[in-house]
């Protein structure tokens, strides 16, 4: 989310940097989490949209999605003639009227913001642009996770100055005022090392691990869903 950014240097590489097999599990709950939360059609803003892989699987679903990204080459790697809108853009300045979607979500982007200013203005500015009785999903890194920083040495999207934000932090930024409701939860065990013959029983030990209080704190993602006051 940088003027000299480094997402137009890594695009080729990004959609390649994860094994399909477990980039698909994430994708799958990414999307049963948007259809829980925002019904068909939308229409949806996608902030961060990078390559698109969540966008253009939730326009093929029937959703409305414009996906924005401030790299110009993360965007040239969308397919051409996808589903989807694209569109080049900053997350602290949302090109968007106020509640001009029903929904607004952004995935693994904050980190990469980092600037504490700047990630609230992201914040911020994905609430604004949500629509009144609609949603925003904000989908990102757990700090508490102990192998982010293992994963992210070996990953070229994150070859640059990066920060994992609290949940916390996001929560103190999404207030309740003007009737907002703010929920979160934990998802994510599956490693990068799963193999996909073990894809199975690696996705019943994370639903597992999900559901027990203590244990899912150090789950790999802080996922936020604030609900807009009317």
């Amino acid at each position: 989310m940088r003027p000299d950014n480094h997402f137009d240097r890594v695009a080729k590489e990004y959609n390649s940097s994860l094994p399909s097999h477990v980039v698909a599990h994430y994708l799958k709950k990414r999307v049963a989490l948007v259809q829980s939360v925002i019904p068909l059609p939308g229409p949806i803003l996608d902030v961060g949209a990078g390559t698109g892989l969540l966008a253009w699987k939730l326009a093929g679903l029937g959703y409305h999605v414009t996906g924005l990204d401030a790299s110009l080459g993360m965007l040239h790697e969308v397919p051409v003639d996808g589903p989807a809108e694209r569109l080049l853009g900053s997350a602290t300045h949302l090109p968007f009227r106020d509640g001009a979607f029903p929904g607004v979500i952004t995935v693994a982007t904050l980190h990469h913001i980092a600037d504490p200013l700047m990630v609230a203005a992201s914040l911020r500015e994905m609430v604004r642009v949500t629509a009144p009785g609609g949603a925003t999903m904000i989908w990102d890194h757990n700090p508490r996770n102990p192998y982010w920083p293992i994963l992210m040495r070996r990953m070229p999207q994150d070859e640059e100055d990066t920060r994992l934000i609290p949940l916390e932090e996001i929560l103190a930024v999404l207030d309740h005022k003007n009737g907002h409701t703010v929920g979160f939860s934990r998802h994510g065990w599956t490693p990068d090392f799963a193999p996909a013959w073990a894809l199975p029983a690696f996705k019943a030990l994370e639903a597992l691990l999900e559901r027990l209080p203590v244990i899912s704190t150090i789950s790999a993602h802080n996922v936020v869903v604030v609900r807009k006051g009317r």
